[in-house]
């Protein structure tokens, strides 16, 4: 990249706004201009990039002109609001909510995955949920190789996927755990208690049982893929860890699938790393992704239920490559391709 590209971020002080900045500055992506955005609360705080000092204001509409690209990580109502201002000032938005994700016009994007989508994006761009990211990183070179036809997906998800005051609200319960006092439950946050515990509900119920969590991650991986008939069941769950989600992933495919090919395929994947020895209890943890990029994949197996059913345990930080780190590689990707 030899030019320098002007860059907004809408949602700066959050923990993706953050990774935002992290990740270009440990990418060496060239930044020209850097203007930061965040509620009235966090109006003149100052965050750090690449050694020097940059004050957070409150986005008004004349600070988009001059941009050529505006990472959102805010509230959907939000996103729907300042995307297509963005666009229409003649950036391109790279969207972080669900606010955009199911438009048939906007790309939703896993550069490793469906990189030429971006080439019909109209200002906006998306970016999936989390949790469906490190999925469709795995399943698409699977897919490639014999066409997937159902998809049961159990997610376990970090409390950092609820933001900060869950964070917060985790560290509290457990801190309050070890001194052997109550548990408080700020039910703001989380409707029972997270520490030592399991919440098999994420995001709002539906009236056909499952959560709006289970359904985008059915619908946002029909879209990536290209498959809008898929069979998908999802099933997901918070679990008391701070940070990187995980999935246990059921496939059944059109014809059988061996285990060896399969792990073969996963091996060469970009932005894939394998460790699965279950003998020598080798494989991927929550605590093997926090704080990197890399889609761990491991407990590759055969479905003892289905004849060309493989099965795969799949971790990720929900922060970074859930999120800020996909966010930078679609910029990348669409420079790259000469969209920008």
């Amino acid at each position: 990249m030899s030019r320098k590209y002007g860059i907004g971020v809408v949602g700066a002080t959050g923990a993706v706004g953050r990774e935002f900045l992290s990740v270009m500055e440990e990418r060496g992506f060239p930044v020209g201009e850097l203007r930061l955005w965040a509620s009235s609360r966090s109006k003149g705080r100052q965050l750090e990039f690449n050694d020097e000092k940059h004050s957070v204001d409150v986005l008004s509409e004349d600070a988009l002109s001059g941009l050529d690209f505006v990472l959102i990580s805010a509230s959907g109502a939000i996103s729907r609001e300042v995307a297509p201002k963005v666009a229409s000032a003649g950036a391109i938005a790279i969207d972080d909510s669900s606010a955009f994700r199911y438009d048939d016009d906007v790309p939703l994007v896993v550069p490793e995955v469906n990189a030429e989508d971006l080439a019909s994006h109209e200002g906006i761009v998306a970016i999936p949920n989390c949790s469906t990211t490190p999925i469709v990183q795995a399943l698409a070179p699977l897919h490639d190789e014999i066409p997937l036809c159902r998809l049961i997906a159990d997610t376990y998800q970090s409390v950092s996927g609820a933001g900060g005051l869950a964070m917060d609200e985790l560290g509290i319960q457990t801190q309050a755990m070890g001194r052997g006092e109550s548990v408080p439950v700020n039910t703001d946050v989380f409707p029972h208690q997270i520490a030592s515990n399991l919440i098999p509900s994420i995001d709002d119920p539906r009236d056909d049982g499952y959560s709006k969590e289970e359904w985008k991650v059915s619908a946002e991986t029909r879209k990536i893929m290209h498959l809008p008939d898929l069979a998908v069941s999802a099933t997901c769950v918070r679990v008391p860890v701070f940070r990187a989600h995980a999935a246990a992933v059921h496939a059944e495919f059109e014809t059988p699938f061996s285990v060896e090919r399969a792990r073969s395929i996963l091996e060469g994947t970009a932005g894939v790393c394998v460790v699965d020895d279950l003998a020598g209890e080798q494989y991927p943890m929550p605590s093997t992704a926090a704080g990197n990029d890399t889609t761990w994949v491991g407990r590759i197996r055969a479905d003892m239920s289905h004849p060309n059913g493989i099965v795969f345990w799949v971790v990720s930080d929900n922060l970074r490559k859930g999120a800020a780190t996909n966010s930078i590689q679609i910029v990348e990707s669409m420079i790259d391709q000469g969209l920008r």
